[in-house]
């Protein structure tokens, strides 16, 4: 299981979800509530699913492709460490995850 973390725009917490290994985040994302859109329905051909991972985790994910980084410069909003949640798979070995989900994306009042 790995421990995913979403916090809000502010930085603040918003949610802890343990899920298992083998889990896409957007799936993971959706099912707690959160508001990532996922226009395409994880077929790579929006940005609604971009994510900001945490530093320390960034790391430990695999490198985005080339299709990834051209959708995520469609973005708002776009970090160094930011990601399309579509394309993250939760390994086996992942014990932990933290994304904030970029301003704009929704309002948290």
């Amino acid at each position: 299981m790995t421990l995913v973390r979403f916090l809000k725009a502010d930085g603040s917490l918003d949610r802890e979800i343990d899920a298992p290994a083998g889990s896409i985040l957007l799936d993971v994302a959706q099912a707690a509530g959160q508001p990532l859109e996922g226009t395409c329905e994880g077929q790579m051909s929006c940005s609604t699913c971009h994510v900001i991972v945490a530093p320390e985790h960034f790391g430990l994910l695999p490198p985005a492709s080339e299709e990834e980084d051209d959708l995520l410069d469609l973005a708002a909003h776009v970090s160094r460490t930011s990601r399309l949640s579509c394309q993250i798979v939760l390994a086996a070995d992942m014990t932990e995850l933290t994304v904030r989900i970029p301003g704009g994306v929704v309002d948290w009042s």
